[in-house]
């Protein structure tokens, strides 16, 4: 039974990070409806970023706090210089396209300054694992949990406490219409570009020290990030972060108890158990249902 609860933890602390991007996925898409596959790597040069300055002597907080301003930066300038004029003209396939392939230059640009061989980056907390009863968990990974949790307080209170959270639901419904109404649908955009690069380079930062800095870094997250978006509902914010969680849990469970599945083919059995769902539900646990008039 211990063994169980301790998957189970480490199954939620995973899919915190899972959820983390999900969420910054979901962002993106709701103001741009766009995928944004080089959502992963926008995050690792951030991570690159902050391993730079902290080389240079920059303290590591100071150092975090740059690299995560520089993301939010990158985004917004990406998303008004870039994706705009694309997502303007209706343009789809070019938007996948162009997201493709910023992810192939991110990785060749952190190549060729940064080199393939793995950084190490400090732990922002050290010190043995905590005791929860008869789960252990790393301080490390307590700390990843915090910053999520934080990052999606703050994002409630941004759609629902404030006018310019009103502003992107209503763009994110509605654009057209929203723009009738005089609301700053292109302002929305834009923050929801750099607050999603900022998520996303504050959780490479965070687990870098376990998944080593290196260009590509997040590929594999990525890919549970986007089921994890697709399986909560790709408009839903809370459905992201569900979809995380229960990628996180479903997959270590997967790799423990399933006979004959380990640990190499455990992501497996959770992409089909979200393809089941999907089937049934294609819009995901709590997305919006498309509705055409005909």
């Amino acid at each position: 039974m211990t063994t169980f609860f301790q998957q189970i933890v480490d199954g939620l602390t995973t899919g915190v990070i899972y959820a983390a991007i999900a969420l910054s996925l979901v962002l993106v898409y709701r103001t741009s409806r766009l995928v944004n596959f080089a959502q992963a790597e926008m995050a690792t040069l951030g991570g690159f970023l902050a391993w730079q300055l902290s080389d240079w002597g920059v303290p590591f907080p100071l150092a975090i706090a740059l690299a995560v301003a520089a993301s939010f930066a990158l985004g917004a300038t990406m998303e008004r210089t870039v994706v705009r004029p694309l997502h303007e003209a209706h343009n789809e396939l070019a938007l996948f396209v162009i997201s493709l392939g910023i992810l192939v230059v991110l990785i060749n640009v952190e190549a060729w300054i940064w080199g393939y061989q793995v950084k190490a980056v400090p732990l922002v907390i050290d010190g043995p694992a905590v005791s929860i009863g008869s789960v252990l968990v790393s301080r490390q990974k307590l700390v990843i949990v915090a910053v999520a949790i934080v990052i999606a307080a703050l994002l409630f209170v941004l759609f629902q406490r404030t006018r310019f959270g009103l502003a992107m639901r209503a763009a994110a419904d509605n654009q057209p219409s929203a723009r009738l109404l005089g609301l700053p649908v292109n302002a929305t955009m834009t923050l929801s570009w750099g607050i999603a690069a900022a998520i996303g380079t504050l959780m490479a930062i965070l687990v870098a020290p376990q998944q080593f800095l290196q260009p590509g870094m997040l590929l594999p997250v990525l890919l549970y990030a986007v089921a994890a978006a697709t399986l909560g509902g790709i408009d839903s914010p809370v459905g992201a972060v569900i979809g995380g969680l229960i990628v996180g849990v479903v997959e270590n469970l997967a790799g423990t108890y399933v006979p004959g599945i380990g640990q190499d083919f455990k992501s497996a059995v959770a992409f089909l158990i979200i393809m089941g769902v999907l089937l049934v539900r294609p819009q995901g646990l709590l997305g919006s249902k498309s509705v055409v008039r005909v």
